[in-house]
């Protein structure tokens, strides 16, 4: 067998050396090249097996379907990528139409199997993040967990992947940022030293100072909040930090070295990208906190801005530790006998059902405030859940189920072979639009320029094109009105947010830092201990807080009519798939000709790329106010952090409202409503040009066929073939996932019209 044969080679190695034995090798690979293929077989199986065992059966092999479909449409391509090399090697001259499928061919080859799926948990220090996290994977003491301490104060990505273990992910700053955050951090501490005595007392606490003198104790040890900058620049940090920036721990590594770990502390802009990324945000708070708290609606606030300037789709609120409660004081507090609940159980579960019917009409009220009427987010069916990690383990008191965490795990499940199907399907036919093409080259029939001049595609493309542009127009005419009435507001209100700002109930006390180290970094500041600081945010939120329906509006993906995008791009794509079946049926073409089946993908594929870039330039849009904002304060608040000496917090808020006002006399809010429309455009030409640039090369490579450069072109229609069926059994697959679908409804007593969340 394998294993005996492995065992000999290695005998054979050590008695003759190494040359033999690579010779012996390579016999061996000539004459059991059936036995090395089952090996490999044997070693997929064993890795897919462990990829797919969160699954249930059902859903398993429908994982596993898809997954075949997608491999053997890789092979496919690559085979075809072969045999196109090998043909053209000997060539001076590639003919250009080549180049272009022999790009595409590796494109898709080397295209990911699956993009992540990213899921953020916002959610105050202590709130249960991390118990959360363990418990949906399933593993007691992943991530450091403890009822009294911060374990991990900082951001880590956890994943999973083909290994059998989880990983964990810490990401650092880069050796540029740590040098401008390492300045303003000893600048900070080094005029806090200078002040003692003059201002502020010892006696004195300020969050902002404790937390720079964190930040560099846990990089460079004990004492290094007392050395200056260019010292600490020459000293080597406690652990090693690698080049990309990220540290990746393995299971069986996280728990013991997590609480050794150093973090280099993560600035704002890191933290919002980071979010941005997540498709999913889950707002984590405590069963205490959950009915509201400053920190608490901060964190729900940054979560609704997520979703508007990034690719959020859904947003619920998490609540833990739901097993804690009193249950007299319980009693006592809602006037209830024990004839209304006999025991613990009871009240905890009672209570459950109340906080989510009141943290969901709160979370839909503000929802319906910031996003347009038609998102999906307010569709949803689950906008709460109420779990609890501890009993999820101990199940004491609640039975797994009624913990709720089967319920988060099923809903990444689902939401996992829902992107897994929507991947396979849109490689498949990307792929085999193609194969179509590639296999065309080789045929006699072809798409002429004399067809497309006189069937006018051309001239059609170019009249849709000019027409989508319009629409794209008016489509982006909707954000004025309110961009401009969100301005005129701004100017009314922005003294008193300002002042809201600079002001605390127990005076000055702890503030002059703080404060210092937000103009350190431009207007913002965030720490572990304070609500998070953004003085332009804070002055630009009327602005947003008009805008905000109009612009989720834009980039919905629901209604075709009113101010949403993408349905003017899927109707220009159906009106270009339209006109080629037309052509199609005048010129005689079958039905399932490749030169129709070729243009109609092919124009998919292209257009459905747009997404992706408007999802890209969405971010940098809803940015446009506050980054306008925070430049033009920019000279601002660096001379409010060079004030020194006495009343030095007064003074500074004296600069930082002397700034402000000078800028919006100057203009500052029209400035910003300016750039956010520049963006706009910018946006709208790029989706022109894309369009008109990607589909003139689709129309010239297809119509260059016949002109005799392709004649030499390798023979690739058994790959064609192959394509073909593979093409053919996704509806197939398809169609088996449905009926696994219901049969597990059926089983599991649910409704076969109401889906799983």
């Amino acid at each position: 067998d394998g294993q005996s044969a492995l065992s000999e080679l290695v005998r054979v190695r050590q008695r003759c050396g190494a040359h033999t034995y690579n010779s012996i090798c390579l016999c061996l690979s000539e004459v059991d090249h059936d036995l090395r293929k089952e090996l490999m077989k044997k070693r997929r199986r064993s890795d897919q097996e462990r990829r797919f065992r969160a699954f249930p059966s059902m859903e398993q092999s429908a994982l596993k379907e898809y997954e075949k479909l997608e491999s053997r449409t890789r092979r496919v391509l690559s085979n075809t990528y072969q045999k196109m090399i090998h043909s053209v090697f000997l060539d001076d001259c590639i003919p250009s139409g080549v180049k272009y499928l022999i790009n595409r061919l590796l494109v898709l080859i080397e295209k990911p199997s699956l993009d992540p799926i990213y899921i953020g948990l916002l959610g105050s220090t202590g709130a249960g993040k991390s118990s959360l996290i363990n418990a949906i994977i399933q593993q007691a003491m992943f991530l450091p967990v403890s009822g009294e301490n911060t374990c991990t104060s900082c951001i880590v990505q956890v994943s999973s992947g083909c290994c059998e273990c989880f990983e964990a992910k810490i990401h650092l700053l880069s050796d540029q940022e740590w040098k401008e955050e390492l300045r303003n951090l000893t600048m900070l501490l080094h005029r806090t030293q200078e002040l003692r005595g003059e201002e502020a007392g010892d006696g004195d606490s300020d969050d902002a100072v404790e937390e720079a003198t964190w930040r560099l104790q846990m990089v460079y040890g004990p004492g290094a909040e007392r050395r200056r900058y260019e010292d600490l620049l020459r000293t080597k940090p406690k652990g090693k930090i690698p080049t990309s920036r990220v540290i990746t721990l393995k299971a069986e590594e996280v728990t013991a070295r997590l609480f050794s770990l150093f973090f280099i502390y993560l600035r704002e802009r890191e933290r919002e990208w980071t979010i941005d990324k997540c498709s999913v945000i889950w707002v984590v708070s405590d069963i205490e906190s959950a009915a509201g708290g400053r920190a608490h609606e901060d964190l729900l606030n940054e979560s609704l801005r997520a979703c508007q300037r990034g690719f959020c789709r859904d947003i619920a609120l998490v609540v833990t530790k739901t097993d804690k409660l009193h249950l007299t004081e319980y009693l006592r507090e809602r006037k209830m006998g024990n004839q209304d609940v006999r025991n613990q159980h009871e009240a905890v579960f009672q209570r459950n059902e109340m906080v989510k019917l009141q943290r969901r009409r709160i979370l839909q009220e503000k929802l319906k405030r910031k996003l347009s009427a038609d998102s999906k987010v307010l569709e949803a069916s689950d906008l709460v859940y109420t779990v609890s990690a501890q009993e999820y383990w101990q199940q004491t008191l609640l039975t797994e189920e009624e913990t709720e965490i089967p319920k988060l795990r099923e809903y990444i499940r689902k939401r996992l072979l829902d992107k897994k199907r929507r991947a396979v399907t849109k490689y498949v036919i990307e792929a085999f639009g193609l194969l179509l093409l590639t296999d065309s080259f080789n045929l006699a029939e072809s798409l002429s320029n004399e067809h497309l001049t006189m069937s006018g595609l051309r001239q059609f493309v170019e009249r849709k094109t000019e027409l989508l542009e319009k629409a794209i127009e008016q489509c982006f005419a909707h954000i004025e009105r309110p961009l401009k009435e969100g301005v005129q507001v701004a100017r009314t209100s922005y003294r008193r947010i300002l002042g809201a700002c600079l002001v605390r109930s127990r005076g000055n006390q702890g503030l002059h830092q703080t404060l210092k180290a937000v103009c350190l970094n431009n207007g913002v500041y965030a720490s572990r201990t304070l609500a998070r600081i953004d003085l332009n945010e804070a002055i630009s939120q009327p602005i947003y807080d008009q805008i905000d329906p109009v612009f989720g509006g834009i980039f919905s993906d629901r209604k075709p009519t009113g101010c949403a995008l993408m349905p003017h791009i899927d109707a220009f794509q159906y009106s270009l798939q339209e006109k080629m079946a037309e052509i199609g049926a005048r010129h005689g073409w079958k039905h399932d000709s490749y030169k129709k089946s070729f243009l109609i993908q092919e124009i998919s594929a292209i257009l459905g790329d747009l997404e992706g870039y408007i999802l890209r330039r969405k971010r940098r849009i809803y940015q446009a106010v506050t980054s306008s904002v925070q430049n033009d304060l920019k000279s601002c608040y660096e001379e409010a952090a060079q004030i020194t000496g006495k009343k030095a917090c007064e003074r500074m808020k004296d600069v930082i409202r002397r700034g402000v006002e000078r800028q919006v006399a100057e203009g500052m809010f029209e400035r910003a409503q300016e750039r956010m429309q520049h963006q706009f455009q910018q946006l709208k030409h790029g989706i022109t040009e894309k369009v008109k640039g990607s589909i003139a090369t689709m129309l010239t490579l297809a119509s260059s066929q016949g002109d005799g450069l392709y004649k030499e072109l390798a023979d690739i229609s058994s790959e064609y073939k192959a394509m073909e069926r593979l093409h053919r059994s996704l509806a197939e697959v398809a169609e088996n996932a449905q009926l696994r679908r219901s049969m597990q409804d059926f089983l599991l007593g649910r409704s076969p019209n109401k889906a799983a969340p």
